[in-house]
């Protein structure tokens, strides 16, 4: 947009105040010494202060714009009771960041409720994730670690079944030594496997209380086994996770897929760059991907680098493998040989 001397409007220079009612949730929305602030001036390049009760933005039309509606939903969510950490306020920046995206919400941000917290989504994959997860049966979410793949299908796990839609949950991984490799280790079989679904254990932790989800798994509503306990087994009425799925072969993504019974919801994590099979085995994740995409009734989401939302390296350490590999395929030659020598 254009004014009438014929400028781009959007990055004309502007001034706008905003002014806060509560100087409580003022000051945690400003974060301690104004890092928050400070970390909002950063990333949209704009010029903040506060005095009193009373913030002020300076920059272009647009960054400013950004600033004003991440600070009005971060305060929205602190009168909710909520509080801000670093993760929010990039969280929202990123959102708003978005703008050609935000028919995704209509007014309303999307919200998973568990019994313990709310999840809300941290970047616009993170929202069409979470809607194909309440529109579609069988969801396959691909990405690197850090995107919240797993986090959120667990969260729409728990508000499922506490809503009473799903009577059971049902998380697997395939661990790719659990088998015969494994009977070297101390312990029942259970031992032995433990350590490959902790991941899992600890996502169900967060959303629900513990003495809560011991009875719950003593019951047999909420179960957490490996991919290989899959086997022979029909889910009904049930919530399925598939974490780690790039480390199923065809045949056991194959047979996870036809497990599908009435009244249940199948979701598949994995990252595609990530497998730990032999050089020589495909992975069932891609192979499947690649042969269901684009039939009615199957989600289908990809998270990049951009989605991570642990903490900031963690982003940009996964863009320099990408890459360094994107640099292989095309024949150049990277500063270290192959072996990292």
């Amino acid at each position: 947009m254009k004014d009438k001397n014929g400028k781009n409007a959007s990055h004309e220079p502007i001034n706008l105040s905003m002014m806060f009612d509560d100087n409580r949730l003022l000051s945690m929305l400003l974060g301690q010494d104004d890092a928050h602030l400070a970390r909002i001036e950063r990333q949209l390049g704009i010029t903040a202060s506060s005095r009193g009760s009373v913030v002020e933005l300076e920059g272009e039309k647009t960054h400013v714009e950004q600033a004003q509606e991440v600070l009005r939903r971060l305060y929205d969510d602190l009168r909710k009771g909520s509080d801000i950490s670093n993760a929010q306020v990039d969280a929202a920046i990123r959102m708003v960041s978005h703008r050609e995206d935000d028919s995704l919400f209509g007014n309303q941000d999307i919200l998973v409720k568990t019994m313990k917290k709310n999840i809300k989504p941290y970047s616009h994959i993170q929202a069409q994730y979470m809607q194909k997860l309440q529109q579609h049966d069988l969801v396959f979410a691909l990405g690197p670690a850090g995107t919240g793949k797993t986090y959120i299908a667990v969260a729409m796990a728990v508000a499922q079944f506490i809503s009473g839609r799903v009577e059971k949950i049902i998380l697997s991984r395939p661990a790719v030594e659990a088998g015969e490799k494994l009977g070297f280790l101390p312990g029942d079989l259970k031992d032995k496997v433990d350590p490959y679904l902790r991941p899992l254990y600890d996502a169900l932790f967060d959303m629900i209380p513990a003495e809560k989800l011991a009875r719950h798994m003593e019951n047999g509503e909420i179960e957490v086994a490996p991919l290989a306990f899959m086997r022979g087994r029909t889910f009904s009425n049930a919530f399925v996770i598939l974490d780690e799925a790039q480390n199923t072969t065809a045949t056991q993504m194959k047979m996870f897929l036809t497990r599908m019974g009435e009244n249940s919801r199948m979701v598949a994590t994995g990252d595609l760059s990530q497998t730990d099979l032999p050089k020589d085995v495909k992975s069932g994740l891609g192979d499947a991907v690649r042969k269901l995409e684009g039939i009615d009734g199957i989600g289908l989401v990809r998270f990049s680098d951009k989605d991570v939302v642990r903490h900031a390296l963690a982003a940009k350490i996964i863009k320099a493998y990408d890459e360094w590999d994107r640099k292989k395929k095309l024949g150049g030659r990277p500063h270290l040989d192959d072996d990292g020598k």
